[in-house]
């Protein structure tokens, strides 16, 4: 039976501000999977983020399919309705005087605003889901108002009001505190064993942050695919002290989470 896939690319290269982000890559998902990037600050995560929604374009050659739509010969727009991407760099997109219940209703139809009355089914929904993630006290709150950690659970939240395709998990729990982090975790451990049919990709400097749940990645530095594969295959000490030019050395706990530690 032949692979399905929800990611295809294929010699991409993506220029911003002049400079080559993404350095001719080529990467496959499959439909279903639970894939980890890894990178540092700077790596060219965001900009892969930003190309995998249509908002950064891959030089001329390049071929980008997300969920079986070839850009360039699909509607951004409609296929944005079956990707959930959760990152905290989303508040600098919407509207600061939205609320919380607001920015979580906006996920329905894949924006970052109401921009049509919503049934009170659909409400009920919404503020279900802001109270699992801790987030209900929230629901007539200004965006800008809130800190950075709860503006994370918001979009959460908003990304799961429907029932995405794929989920894009960009650097989650980089705001939050420790507690905040395991619970946030523990939940995206729920969300991948309860969601089988969805793609999720969690990307994250952090490599304690990566799941045992996430059994595929790939490491990115400086807009290369430094190593892919298994996650027990990519995780070592020689390709994580090259990818951040740092002597890591790796400790696994009894949850089968690694840690990173400097000589």
């Amino acid at each position: 039976m032949e692979k399905e896939f929800a990611i295809k690319i294929e010699n991409a290269s993506v220029f911003l501000g002049g400079r080559e982000i993404i350095h001719d890559m080529n990467w496959q998902v499959e439909k279903g999977a639970r894939q980890f990037i890894l990178g540092a600050n700077g790596a060219g995560k965001t900009t892969l983020v930003k190309m995998l929604m249509g908002y950064a374009w891959p030089k001329f050659g390049a071929k980008v399919e997300v969920l079986g739509n070839r850009f360039g010969q699909t509607n951004l727009v409609e296929l944005r309705k079956e990707i959930a991407w959760v990152s905290p760099c989303m508040n600098l997109l919407t509207n600061p005087e939205s609320t919380g219940l607001d920015m979580v209703l906006s996920g329905i139809d894949g924006t970052l605003a109401l921009t049509r009355d919503v049934t009170p089914e659909e409400i009920d929904t919404a503020k279900a889901l802001m109270a699992r993630f801790r987030c209900g006290h929230l629901v007539d709150q200004q965006i800008y108002t809130m800190s950075s950690g709860e503006q994370v659970k918001i979009m959460i939240a908003r990304a799961l009001l429907t029932k995405p395709k794929l989920v894009i998990l960009d650097e989650p729990s980089v705001y939050l505190d420790m507690a905040g982090r395991e619970f946030l975790l523990g939940e995206i451990e729920k969300i991948a064993d309860s969601l089988p049919d969805t793609t999720i990709i969690f990307i994250t400097q952090r490599i304690e942050d990566i799941l045992p749940v996430f059994s595929r990645g790939m490491v990115l530095a400086n807009g290369k695919i430094e190593s892919a594969g298994q996650r027990e295959e990519i995780l070592t000490e020689e390709n994580l002290t090259r990818a951040f030019n740092l002597p890591i050395k790796l400790w696994k706990n009894k949850a089968n989470r690694y840690w990173a530690m400097l000589e």
